[in-house]
């Protein structure tokens, strides 16, 4: 391969015409040239933290949707399929991986299951984290979710941290909110990153103590505008992510469009793509080609600097991606799984007590956070479609227990239910909505399928199967992301939520680490204490 294209050279800060040649999958010589070149070419851009398994698609398919954007590379933690398979989940994903060119480096999961207080399928020792990253295809310890555990040195989290640091492997930080000297605590382990501050204060603190921030803009967890301004004086210790990232979206795109972003907003060409190409490769110690005689040939070449429309992306030398359109065929897959759940009834969403006033998760848009409230609801069935109060429920998909209820503000449905298989980080099933049959006929299309996402209405309802670890189709990627998005489209045209991600808001409102209220199949939790509170309960049993 033999290009002429004006190379964009990141850490010379120059633009220059150059003529380029790959053999081999290697840059065998970079030449200045003095013909006048319409295009660019610069090194691909990376995912620096990123759940495969949000996308709702295996690795080889997430990889042929990532390619069209310039992505060639992702730092990614596997720990949603952990939760569920464990060991087995993490190695289907690798050797799923293995079968695209694309560049996977996975991590191992230290907090499996995320906290104790809650049911999933598969636990992760600290002897079996020590084991994994013995594993030369594991190339960090994935994002430390117990920081209470941390900051009042857990024997078995600080084991699992040790392994990390004897093999010198690098390990990723979750601390949402965590300041002073708590974070100095959970800094001083020796985590090195964190993709949850949420706010510019938050970002600051943790960069001025030595971490390295990744800003994240997920199909939830939406927090660029508030770090952005970070980057002119911090872009050496900041990278971008989008830790969860639905089909639809990343079929529109993906750290591309954060690039551009930030480029009009006025931040610095050179100290924004350090941060989309370099960064991520520094850090992790990354094989991905840099753009300099001898790397792996991985590069993209854009029409332009500024909306950065992508030409081709190559990845060793083999090309991925032209003119928007992946290169990379649909390969087969097997579909592990593990599904126990059993078919609900109307009843088991029937509380046996309701208080006159109830503990209320307060659901944040484009935030994993929530608040927490009381409100009193008129009546006995546990709703107030008035006020927006609706039933949240976790069934535990590992065995027949009863179901957990609470109630919840903020989905804003007018009728029917909605409910996945997806829920971080166990992966129990979680429904929401307006009725107790709602939920039941929601949650059963679920069961049914042995994984999925669902919605219902008054005289229809929909699926989206999801057979692999009820976390992702094996099916082509691009058909994946056209029925979520019809799916999504349903649920804010037909049940009328104003959210813009209202499954992937759903998720995570069983993901106990993230202050302040969430539900898991054990019943309400408050994250910033750390134990259960009282809530309704099912009838079931």
């Amino acid at each position: 391969m033999r290009l002429q294209s004006n190379l964009v050279d990141i850490k010379a800060r120059k633009v220059y015409p150059v003529s380029l040649e790959v053999s081999d999958g290697k840059i065998i010589s970079i030449s200045p040239t003095d013909k006048e070149c319409n295009t660019f070419i610069l090194p691909g851009f990376i995912d620096a933290h990123i759940h495969i398994e949000s996308s709702m698609c295996i690795p080889t398919e997430f990889a042929r949707l990532a390619v069209r954007h310039g992505t060639v590379a992702t730092v990614s933690d596997p720990h949603e399929i952990a939760n569920v398979l464990g060991k087995e989940g993490v190695r289907y994903m690798i050797d799923n991986a293995k079968k695209s060119p694309f560049k996977f480096y996975f991590g191992a999961s230290p907090c499996v299951p995320a906290t104790p207080f809650e049911t999933n399928g598969a636990t992760f020792d600290a002897e079996d984290v020590a084991t994994l990253l013995q594993d030369d295809d594991i190339y960090f310890l994935s994002e430390v979710m117990n920081f209470p555990g941390v900051i009042n040195n857990d024997p078995d989290m600080m084991a699992k941290i040790e392994a990390a640091k004897t093999v010198g492997k690098p390990i990723d930080g979750h601390a949402p909110s965590l300041s002073g000297t708590d974070l100095d605590r959970y800094i001083n382990t020796g985590i090195t990153t964190d993709h949850e501050a949420s706010t510019y204060e938050e970002g600051l603190e943790k960069l001025q103590k030595g971490m390295k921030i990744l800003i994240r803009e997920g199909s939830a967890a939406k927090n660029f505008d508030a770090l952005e301004p970070l980057i002119t004086e911090h872009y050496e210790k900041m990278m971008f992510c989008s830790d969860d990232r639905h089909p639809d979206d990343l079929y529109r795109g993906h750290i591309n469009t954060m690039v551009k972003r930030a480029i009009a907003k006025g931040d610095d060409l050179f100290h924004v793509l350090q941060m989309a190409c370099v960064n991520p490769v520094e850090h992790y110690k990354l094989d991905v080609g840099q753009l300099k005689v001898g790397d792996a040939a991985d590069f993209i070449e854009v029409t332009d600097l500024k909306s950065f429309q992508n030409i081709r992306t190559v990845i060793n030398g083999v090309e991925v991606a032209k003119d928007n359109k992946t290169l990379l065929p649909s390969i087969s897959a097997t579909q592990p799984n593990i599904f126990k759940a059993k078919r609900t009834c109307v009843d088991d969403f029937a509380t046996s007590t309701c208080l006159t006033e109830v503990e209320v998760i307060e659901v944040l848009e484009h935030q994993l956070l929530t608040h927490e409230s009381k409100v009193s609801l008129a009546g006995e069935t546990g709703y107030d479609l008035e006020k927006n109060i609706l039933k949240i429920a976790v069934i535990n998909r590992y065995k027949d227990v009863p179901i957990a209820l609470a109630h919840i503000h903020g989905f804003g449905l007018n009728h029917g239910a909605i409910a996945s298989s997806v829920a971080h980080d166990s992966h129990n099933i979680i429904v929401v909505g307006c009725n107790d049959e709602a939920l039941s006929k929601a949650a059963n299309l679920v069961i049914d399928a042995k994984g999925g996402i669902s919605a219902v209405s008054k005289d229809d309802k929909k699926l989206l199967r999801l057979p692999v670890a009820g976390l992702m189709s094996d099916s082509d990627g691009f058909k994946t992301a056209n029925s979520y998005e019809k799916i999504d489209n349903f649920v804010k045209q037909v049940l009328k939520t104003p959210l813009d991600a209202p499954y992937m808001t759903l998720s995570f409102m069983a993901l106990l680490v993230i202050p302040e209220l969430k539900l898991s199949d054990k019943g309400l939790f408050d994250a910033n204490s750390f134990h259960f509170i009282n809530s309704c309960s099912s009838s079931k049993h």
